[in-house]
C-alpha cells in the first residue's frame, strides 16, 4: 500500500505539472535560424556525454563552430528521434542500447516499475516442424495485475490471440496484437484443447521486483535461500533488504539468485545487492564506471556498502537502513536467460573476483555499458530534471559509461555462457511455479548442491522446439542499467 499511494500521487502531480505541454511539439522557433531547437539539445547532450562521441564524425567538437551550417544540419531532421538515431555509433551492433523518449515522466515511472501492462511475461515456442505451430507459455504473472485477476498463472499455454491460432507464417502479425490495450488469450492444454478464453485490459500497475523468497531446509544437509528478483528498482531497496534479513535469520548456507526475468535497472541497487551477498564490506571494489574523455572526473568505483538508501516511488530519498549482509557464502548460484541483462550481469561480473559464481540456464543478454537520462537542461550539463525545458518532455538515455569489476574485466558483450545450460522453453509443456523444487532450472541448481550431475529429461523432440522472441510484450525500458543525477551530487 505504501508504494501504491506514491504511485497515485506521482501521476497526479506530474499530470498537473505538464498539462499544458504538447510533448510532441517543438517549442516556438528561436531567432537564430534554428527551427528545431530540440535537435540542438540532442546534439549538445550527445556531444558532451555519449560514450562513443569521438567515433561519430557528426559529434565532432567543431561541428557547431559554423553556426549557420550547424543550424542547417539540425534543421535537416524533422523529428528528434530520427536525428538522435543518426548519431549512434554502429547502431544495432556496438550500440544496441541508446534511445530517446518523448515523455520522460513515463520513463522515470517505468524505472520504478510503474507501467501500463497486462502484468504478464510470455515466451513464444515453435512446438513442431509441421505445420509449425507456435504457442506462448506464461513465464510470469505480476500479483494483482489484470492477468493475475483473470486467473492466468505461470505455465499456462496460450495458442491464440483474439481467436487467431498462431503458426510460423502468421506469428509476427498475430503477436502484434499484444500491443493492443485489450487482448483475448486462449488458454489450452498441451494438445490444444481449449480450457478458457481470458480477455484482459492493460492498466497502470506498480510491480514489486522482490517476487519470491524461500528457504529449502535440507538440501544435502544445507539450508538454501532462493530469491526471485525481477528488476533493480531503487524504490524497493528496503523490500530487497528485508528479504536478506529473512535469509540471515534463517541461517542459509547457500544462495540461489533467480534473475531469469531481470533486465537490469539501478547500478546503485546492484551494488547494494552485491553487498548483501558478499561478506566483504566497505573496503573492496565491486564495480568501476568509466566515462568518455570529457567526463573522466566522473570515473568512480562502487564499494561494498554497509548502509543503503531508501527511496519512495518518485525517487526521493526517505531514509537509510543497515544492509542485511550474509556471511560465510563462498559461492553463488545465478539462474539466467537471454532476458538477464545489464545490472544483473553486473552482479555476476562484480562478484566473480570474490566467490565462485555458478551460472545456470541460458546465455545472458550481454550488456556491459550503462546510461544516464539527459534532459534539456544546459545549465546542468543536461543531467537535471528539475531545470529541464518545460516546453517539451523529450529526454535521451544514451550509453555514457562502461562497467568493469575489481580485476578490470568487462568482456561480456556476448553474454555470460552458463556453467550448466538448461533451456526452459524446451519444457514448455511442464513449466512449474517459481520455487517448486522440481522446476527444471531451479532443480538443476539444487541438484548441484546435492552433488547430483545435471541431466535433462527431454520434452518431446528437442530438435523441433524453437524459441521465438516476444518483442511486442517486452517492456520498453527493460534491459537498462542506469545512474541518476544523485550520482553527480555525491
Amino acid at each position: 500500500m505504501k508504494k501504491l499511494g506514491y504511485l497515485l500521487a506521482t501521476y497526479v502531480v506530474l499530470g498537473l505539472t505538464f498539462a499544458s505541454c504538447d510533448k510532441n511539439d517543438d517549442p516556438a522557433p528561436i531567432n537564430n535560424g534554428l527551427d528545431k531547437p530540440i535537435n540542438d539539445f540532442v546534439w549538445k547532450g550527445m556531444n558532451s556525454w555519449y560514450n562513443w562521441q569521438t567515433n561519430v564524425p557528426n559529434l565532432a567538437n567543431t561541428k557547431d563552430d559554423d553556426k549557420d551550417a550547424y543550424n542547417t544540419y539540425l534543421n535537416g531532421f524533422a523529428e528528434p528521434e530520427d536525428f538522435f538515431y543518426s548519431l549512434l555509433f554502429d547502431k544495432g551492433n556496438t550500440d544496441r542500447f541508446s534511445w530517446i523518449v518523448d515523455d520522460f515522466v513515463a520513463l522515470n515511472n517505468s524505472f520504478q516499475g510503474i507501467t501500463k501492462s497486462f502484468g504478464i511475461r510470455l515466451q513464444a515456442v515453435k512446438i513442431n516442424t509441421t505445420p509449425g505451430d507456435i504457442i506462448f507459455y506464461v513465464r510470469y504473472v505480476a500479483p494483482d495485475s489484470p492477468a493475475d485477476l483473470a486467473g492466468i498463472k505461470r505455465g499456462d499455454i496460450i495458442n491464440a490471440l483474439d481467436g487467431v491460432l498462431m503458426n510460423e507464417s502468421n506469428y509476427s502479425t498475430v503477436s502484434g496484437k499484444l500491443s493492443n490495450e485489450t487482448v483475448k488469450f486462449s488458454i489450452v492444454t498441451e494438445n490444444g484443447t481449449l480450457i478458457a478464453d481470458k480477455t484482459i485490459t492493460a492498466v497502470v500497475i506498480s510491480e514489486d521486483p522482490v517476487y519470491l523468497k524461500k528457504v529449502f531446509n535440507d538440501i544435502n544437509g544445507k539450508k538454501v535461500g532462493y530469491l526471485v528478483y525481477n528488476s533493480f528498482r531503487s524504490s524497493y531497496n528496503d523490500e530487497l533488504n528485508t528479504a536478506f534479513a529473512y535469509f540471515k535469520n534463517e541461517g542459509i548456507q547457500e544462495l540461489i539468485l533467480d534473475l531469469r526475468l531481470n533486465g537490469g535497472g539501478s547500478v546503485l541497487t546492484s551494488a547494494y545487492l552485491a553487498s548483501m551477498i558478499n561478506a566483504s564490506a566497505g573496503t573492496e571494489t565491486f564495480a568501476k564506471l568509466t566515462f568518455n574523455a570529457k567526463h573522466t572526473n566522473q570515473n568512480s568505483s562502487y564499494t561494498f556498502q554497509n548502509k543503503l538508501n531508501v527511496y519512495d516511488v518518485s525517487g526521493t530519498k526517505t531514509g537509510e537502513e543497515n544492509i542485511n549482509r550474509l556471511t560465510g557464502l563462498n559461492q553463488l548460484y545465478v539462474l539466467t536467460s537471454s532476458s538477464t541483462a545489464s545490472a544483473s550481469e553486473m552482479i555476476i561480473n562484480g562478484l566473480k573476483p570474490f566467490m565462485s559464481v555458478k551460472v545456470i540456464g541460458t546465455t545472458t543478454y550481454g550488456k556491459n555499458v550503462g546510461s544516464i537520462t539527459l534532459y534539456d537542461s544546459p545549465s546542468s550539463d543536461y543531467t537535471s530534471e528539475s531545470s529541464a525545458n518545460s516546453a517539451h518532455l523529450y529526454a535521451m538515455q544514451p550509453i555514457v559509461f562502461q562497467i568493469y569489476n575489481k580485476l578490470d574485466q568487462s568482456d561480456y558483450t556476448l553474454g555470460f555462457v552458463p556453467n550448466t545450460e538448461i533451456k526452459e522453453f524446451q519444457f514448455w509443456n511442464n513449466i512449474l511455479p517459481f520455487g517448486d523444487e522440481n522446476e527444471v532450472v531451479l532443480k538443476t541448481a539444487l541438484d548441484d548442491i546435492r552433488g547430483v550431475s545435471a541431466r535433462q529429461t527431454k520434452s518431446l523432440k528437442f530438435s523441433e522446439i524453437k524459441e521465438f522472441e516476444v518483442l511486442k510484450l517486452e517492456k520498453r525500458f527493460e534491459k537498462e542499467m542506469y545512474i541518476n543525477d544523485e550520482f553527480f551530487n555525491q
